[in-house]
């Protein structure tokens, strides 16, 4: 039997497989509320056999979003529309997820194919928070630094919407804390340079992450997993990094948090990434190990393999991949081909179970 193939319990779920879809920003909802283009895009991917469906980040306030076009969950109009695709996700056999997010200082930021930097508010644009009043970049807008009410209103934000993906019939909530957002901000030194109970030393630091985990995990039923996403390491110095992400999680684990979705970088423009196929692995494997909680492993993972290889050799739990399922949806059905497994069909594609073209040659 193929690792990447077994079911995965987490809590009271348990997954078909091990194959999950990365959180990817679509760009394409109006007033946070989702269309068909988020119904044909999670769709077609939980139809090609992915066994965890996590949506793209869905912000927990208006100003919370990374750009204007950007997924949201703080009304009941968008928990009913996601109900609609949670419903198809379903009825395919996966398990959806909503990644639960708030941008912070990256808010307010144009699509990729529109250019760069912060929306101006008479483009549509808003005036973005966080830890401290440090813009991302040259260029884009210096945020307003919380203040104490504000900080405890984006918690309430956060178990207000993990209460909506509920309503929704979301099965598991992720928790953003990567990639430069707003929990990611106050975790590193780089972005966080307050001096209240909220910044400074590593507890201080990691106090909002913690106490919107622990909030959310009072809310939630007893079966349902609560993951994390958080960025193992800034690749910059004197940022956040991989010994503190290991104590983190040793944290998380204790918060009830089921697994961690080991991602990196995101926080600067200064950061010096060194890339290669599975290069975030290594982040996984350490975390997994040494906090002793259930990890997923992302990052240039193309391979069926390569992805059966992470998980035999137990340097993860689950392995998610984003741009590989863009190129191939249903690399998942021609994954189960490659390792000698047979998974079903939707029955409509039925016909094309045998016979179909081979996947690239395995790495070396």
């Amino acid at each position: 039997m193929s690792h990447l193939f077994e079911p995965l319990t987490l809590r009271g779920l348990t997954l078909p497989n091990r194959i999950a879809v990365s959180p990817m920003c679509q760009y394409q909802a109006h007033d946070g509320l989702p269309n068909d283009w988020h119904l044909v895009h999670l769709g077609g991917l939980a139809q090609g056999g992915a066994g965890l469906i996590i949506t793209e980040a869905a912000a927990v306030l208006p100003e919370g979003r990374i750009s204007p076009e950007d997924l949201g969950l703080w009304n009941m109009p968008q928990a009913e529309g996601l109900a609609h695709l949670v419903k198809f996700i379903k009825a395919q056999g996966a398990v959806p997820c909503i990644q639960l997010a708030h941008a912070g200082r990256k808010a307010s930021a144009y699509a990729p194919w529109r250019g760069s930097g912060s929306v101006a508010p008479s483009a549509g644009g808003w005036a973005p928070m966080a830890p401290s009043a440090l813009p991302f970049n040259t260029g884009w807008t210096v945020p307003t630094a919380l203040d104490e009410a504000g900080i405890l209103a984006i918690i309430e934000a956060f178990i207000d919407a993990a209460r909506k993906a509920l309503a929704a019939g979301f099965q598991v909530i992720e928790v953003h804390a990567a990639h430069g957002y707003l929990l990611h901000q106050f975790l590193s030194p780089l972005s966080n340079q307050r001096t209240d109970a909220y910044g400074g030393s590593f507890e201080n630091r990691t106090r909002l992450v913690r106490e919107v985990v622990g909030a959310l995990r009072s809310i939630l039923p007893e079966e349902v997993p609560l993951l994390v996403r958080i960025s193992a390491t800034d690749w910059a110095e004197g940022g956040w990094d991989l010994d503190q992400s290991v104590a983190l999680c040793k944290e998380l684990k204790a918060l009830g948090v089921d697994l961690v979705d080991c991602s990196s970088g995101g926080l600067t423009p200064h950061q010096k990434i060194t890339l290669g196929p599975g290069y975030q692995v290594p982040f996984a494997a350490r975390i997994r190990s040494e906090a002793d909680i259930p990890t997923g492993a992302v990052g240039l993972i193309t391979e069926p393999e390569q992805a059966e290889r992470i998980l035999a050799e137990g340097s993860a739990d689950l392995v998610l991949l984003a741009r590989e399922l863009l190129r191939d949806p249903r690399w998942p059905m021609r994954a189960a081909q490659a390792l000698g497994v047979e998974v079903p069909w939707p029955a409509s594609y039925a016909r094309a179970a045998k016979g179909s073209v081979p996947l690239r040659q395995p790495l070396a």
